[in-house]
């Protein structure tokens, strides 16, 4: 065992949180699959798990290839990405399909595997990398708000735009990491409060398109705003009945739940596996299973923190915030929606809920992370190992 641990780098506390919720993920995603396949399958849930499974295998092998690239390979891999983020939002836009009931065209499908593959999801781990690789590069320059827009916000602006007509919630939670990120690396504040602005304009440009032009974006704007009404006023609407359900679920789990596969909302929560799993672990392990599981994704919080704390280059402290934040920021996200403290958005439960791509995002992540949390105690290791002579010599 120890040879085999010996090549794995990094903070072992963020690979045994990892570890942790991934394990935990197989009892509530078991449970909550036997709906998907009364659904769309003939009855066999063991189908679902063991999918769940090679989704969580292929997820740790690209953290563990990614956690041994040096991190400041990621720099030149964000620029070279950036293009082929362009191709695959503008593919999934036009041919893009819907899985699993899901109302909008946000999937691509990887041919011969047979995998669907969520491409914004890629394009913001993508995104936020070349957004760090950019703050890098302006370190100690004092620049114009014009000569930002080209290579800062064009891109972001282009991949929020692409993402936006489909997935509204990923679009503003990117454009919301990419703000906070911008204003933790030292970009001027009236430069930013210009951004916001404009953002706001070009949202409320695509609303009246849409609406004026219905055919063009069908039914996206009025799902948006039905989901807001759903939220101050649940009648009859779909997204109500969802929260209700997961109401449910939750009051019934009490202090320690109903016990691991006897939940009974996982029976009429259309996304128990994904959206609404919190609901149905507190149904099934009541609210001593939340707790843990929210200070699982607390710990990981802190740890992605002190990693960047620690770093050594301001392009290693922002890689880490840039794509470590949006993790613990989606995992709250989740659990708010659950507990009807935020509006239905289709955001998973990191590493817990079902589908692939939210997986494989959040372990390419952590690997990211990883590489620079690997790089520092490579650096520690190698100066701990200096000879105490040598060095009052050099001193001399």
């Amino acid at each position: 065992m120890k040879q085999y641990l010996q090549h794995i780098k990094g903070d072992k506390a963020i690979w045994a949180i990892a570890a942790l919720l991934a394990l935990l993920s197989f009892l509530p995603v078991y449970s909550s699959s036997s709906n998907l396949a009364y659904l769309y399958g003939n009855g066999n849930t063991l189908g679902y798990l063991l999918k769940h499974g090679m989704h969580l295998v292929l997820g740790f092998v690209i953290l563990y290839a990614v956690h041994r690239i040096p991190y400041n390979y990621f720099r030149a891999f964000s620029i070279i990405g950036m293009p082929i983020v362009f191709a695959l939002l503008v593919y999934t836009l036009s041919q893009g399909t819907t899985i699993d009931g899901a109302n909008a065209s946000r999937w691509i499908q990887i041919p011969l595997v047979g995998f669907t593959f969520q491409t914004s999801s890629l394009a913001m781990v993508v995104l936020m990398v070349y957004v760090a690789t950019y703050l890098t590069k302006i370190k100690d320059k004092t620049i114009s708000f014009k000569e930002s827009i080209l290579p800062l916000w064009a891109p972001v602006f282009l991949v929020v735009g692409l993402i936006l007509p489909a997935n509204f919630s990923t679009a503003a939670i990117l454009f919301s990491m990419v703000v906070l990120l911008v204003f933790m690396g030292g970009y001027p504040f009236r430069y930013l409060a210009a951004i916001l602005g404009v953002g706001v304009v070009m949202l409320s440009l695509f609303v009246l398109t849409a609406k004026a032009f219905p055919g063009v974006f069908p039914n996206r704007v009025d799902t948006w705003i039905s989901r807001v009404e759903s939220f101050t006023d649940s009648k009859d609407a779909e997204e109500g009945y969802q929260i209700e359900k997961a109401k449910i679920a939750i009051a019934t789990g009490g202090v320690a739940g109903l016990g691991p596969g006897k939940s009974v909302q996982k029976n009429f929560l259309p996304q128990s596996s994904s959206d609404f799993i919190f609901a149905i672990i507190i149904e099934e392990f009541g609210l001593i299973g939340a707790i843990l599981l929210m200070f699982l994704y607390v710990w990981l919080l802190f740890r992605i923190l002190i990693v960047a704390g620690k770093a050594s280059s301001r392009f290693s402290k922002l890689v880490v915030i840039a794509v470590g934040i949006p993790i613990i920021f989606q995992a709250f996200i989740n659990m708010a929606v659950a507990v009807e403290l935020f509006p239905v958005t289709g955001q998973t439960l990191p590493l817990i809920s079902s589908g692939g791509t939210s997986i494989w995002m959040t372990c390419l992540s952590l690997g990211i992370i990883l590489s620079v949390s690997a790089k520092r105690v490579e650096v520690k290791k190698e100066t701990d190992e200096e000879n105490p002579l040598d060095i009052l010599s050099e001193a001399v």
